[in-house]
């Protein structure tokens, strides 16, 4: 699904430089979040012998005790895929 904005200004500037460089700034803060994420992820898979997709499961299943842990490694895990969706928009932006 294709979407288009249409951004305007009273002010006489090009906005097309300044929406190219919001885009390229708001990247580089995707990805600086992904990257602390992925680390914490690892740090939790490494810690507990499981996959973030397992502990999910297990998690989401009732099948794990409740520790302040595993709710950090939910809340990092919910936090990463909409992190990962939000890069990839972005991504694919092009501003005209």
């Amino acid at each position: 699904m294709s979407q288009q904005i249409i951004v305007s200004t009273a002010i006489p500037i090009d906005l097309k430089p300044l929406l190219e460089a919001a885009i390229r700034s708001e990247l580089h803060m995707l990805e600086l979040s992904l990257d602390r994420t992925a680390k914490r992820l690892h740090t939790f898979e490494t810690q507990y012998g499981l996959t973030s997709e397992e502990f999910m499961r297990r998690f989401e299943a009732g099948a794990l005790d409740e520790s302040l842990d595993y709710i950090e490694w939910a809340g990092e895990i919910k936090t990463y895929h909409p992190l990962q969706t939000q890069q990839r928009a972005l991504q694919s932006a092009h501003v005209q």
